[in-house]
Formats: structure tokens, sequence, C-alpha cells
């Protein structure tokens, strides 16, 4: 829901916040999710909770900001960076295993959003 609920979010505001703005909202939206999701993590007793969504909602943005604003990328790149996010292939596999805490919820996911623009721009550069 997370992943949903970011993609909304992003449309909604995508013609009022320029590219760069995004970037200062993804950043400093990392790092209080560093903060907030150790903190909610600690507090329910489980390392990465389900609910726990924030750094979904993070990461995709994050994607967003990099890709064309039309429906059809943006519903492919919520495919993509889902199978990332769920499946979590090597590398992105190890350091959710190994990295503990709040860094470790948001980075496994920033990943996963690396990933989804590599794809994206693996497909751009070979004419698809």
């Amino acid at each position: 829901m997370g992943t949903l609920w970011a993609w909304c979010v992003f449309v909604a505001l995508e013609d009022w916040v320029l590219v760069h703005e995004w970037l200062v909202v993804i950043a400093v939206a990392f790092l209080v999710g560093v903060w907030a999701c150790g903190r909610a993590a600690r507090d329910v007793g489980v390392a990465d909770h389900s609910a726990i969504v924030w750094d979904e909602v993070v990461a995709f943005w994050l994607v967003l900001a990099f890709l064309p604003t039309d429906w059809l990328s943006q519903l492919a790149a919520f495919a993509v960076f889902r199978f990332f996010d769920i499946v979590k292939p090597p590398p992105i596999g190890y350091f959710d295993a190994r990295l503990k805490g709040g860094f470790g919820i948001m980075f496994d996911d920033a990943l996963a959003a690396f990933f989804t623009l590599l794809v994206f721009a693996i497909v751009r550069s070979v004419g698809l």
C-alpha cells in the first residue's frame, strides 16, 4: 500500500513540485525515515514489520522523480519496483539480511529504487 500511496501523492503534486524540490523532499524523508522506521520497528518488536511502509514511499518517489510522467511508464515502474522490493534479488537481499535498524529498513528499498531505475535506463538504451 505504501508504493500505491506514494504514486498517488506524486501524481497529485507533480505539477507543482519541481524535480530538484522532489530530490530535497526525498533526501529529508530518507533521513526522517531512518529514525522513524527504526523507532517503529523497535516499538513493535519486529525488525521490518509489514506495517512500516515509509521506506517504500520514499524509494518510489525517487523512482518517479527520474521517470517520464506518463501513466504507462509509472505503471511499469510500479511493477518493476514491487518486484525488486518483494523478491529482493541479490544484492538487495544481501543487504536486507545484514543491515538492521532504520537504515537497513530504508536502504533495501533505496536499492530496489536504484535497480528499477537501472532497468529503465537499460530499456531506454536498447531503444525499447
